[in-house]
């Protein structure tokens, strides 16, 4: 059974694209660049936040309009309210009753690791992270084994004893460079490709479901 839950956050545990395409398409009005939809947007998440920007630009993606973008982008998406940016339905009860199991629970995105750890406090406060490993600019990103490495060391626990809950191939790819298991959820930004990868134990619609990998 497994001991340590690892959780991708934007797309299985919070929903957030909203606010992304709030601030996005407020970017690119300052560019005269013309707006792009949600799913545009959905279609483009997963990496960090230079592959994400590269994607937006499309074919003036150079290293220099990267860098302006996401400067100017960081501004807007840091001084916005994020109200849009809600939990998904019983992220909380389910992280609250695998604590209650003594499941060990991380978290590993390619968010920066201050945004995800301000929107832990801020929606799952009482619940107490081993770990939470998000993009750090000196540090390689998802789906590079980087981060789960640490957080698996700081756990002490085998590979067979891991779980990764996600919800893009970014996910299935991070999980199987490190070789454990991956769940994926059918809530989140991927797609039927990712629900379908033969790498995964299962595509999930319910948040439930994972219990049975855990201990009672």
């Amino acid at each position: 059974m497994k001991k340590l839950a690892i959780f991708d956050f934007d797309g299985t545990l919070v929903d957030s694209v909203d606010d992304v395409v709030i601030s996005f398409n407020k970017t690119l009005s300052m560019y005269d660049l013309p707006a792009l939809t949600r799913e545009d947007y959905i279609g483009y998440l997963g990496g960090n936040i230079d592959e994400i920007i590269s994607l937006v630009l499309r074919d003036k993606n150079t290293p220099e309009n990267i860098e302006s973008l996401k400067r100017v982008y960081l501004e807007f998406y840091e001084s916005s309210k994020k109200e849009a940016t809600v939990p998904f339905p019983h992220a909380h009860e389910v992280l609250t009753e695998l604590q209650e199991k003594d499941v060990l629970i991380a978290i590993n995105s390619n968010r920066f690791t201050y945004s995800i750890e301000y929107f832990a406090s801020k929606f799952f406060e009482d619940i107490d992270f081993l770990s939470i490993e998000g993009h750090e600019m000196d540090f390689p990103s998802k789906p590079n084994p980087y981060g789960v490495n640490k957080i698996i060391k700081e756990a002490g626990v085998d590979l067979d004893e891991v779980i990764y809950i996600g919800d893009s191939i970014t996910d299935i790819k991070t999980a199987e460079n490190v070789g454990i298991d991956c769940v994926i959820v059918k809530w989140g930004y991927g797609n039927e490709s990712d629900w379908e990868n033969g790498y995964i134990l299962e595509a999930i619609d319910d948040f439930s479901q994972i219990f049975k990998y855990f201990c009672d």
